[in-house]
């Protein structure tokens, strides 16, 4: 095999193998924003961020907690932190069905 022939042949498999490195790193750092997703998704928000309140709105006093679409009996939610009263209120209120 001559030299220029054998000059080539590594400078494809090392190209192959930087290609591979590339690839591998591209798919690494999507898993890592995938996981970083999904952790987000998984955190709930602050009771101040949704200005929850344990007592009713005033202006929408059948807006309780216990009548939403996210409450947890018997005093969670499923997209707001901590401890959440049955008859509280605050932004991200929304009926159940039926």
């Amino acid at each position: 095999m001559s030299n220029k022939n054998e000059v080539a042949g590594r400078r494809s498999v090392l190209q192959a193998g930087l290609g591979l490195l590339a690839a591998g790193s591209a798919t690494a750092a999507m898993a890592g924003r995938a996981a970083a997703q999904v952790k987000l998704a998984q955190e709930k928000l602050a009771q101040e961020l949704v200005q929850y309140r344990a007592t009713p709105n005033p202006d929408a006093p059948a807006s309780i907690c216990s009548s939403c679409v996210n409450w947890v009996a018997p005093n969670a939610c499923n997209i707001v932190a901590g401890e959440i009263h049955p008859n509280g209120w605050c932004v991200a209120y929304a009926p159940k069905n039926g």
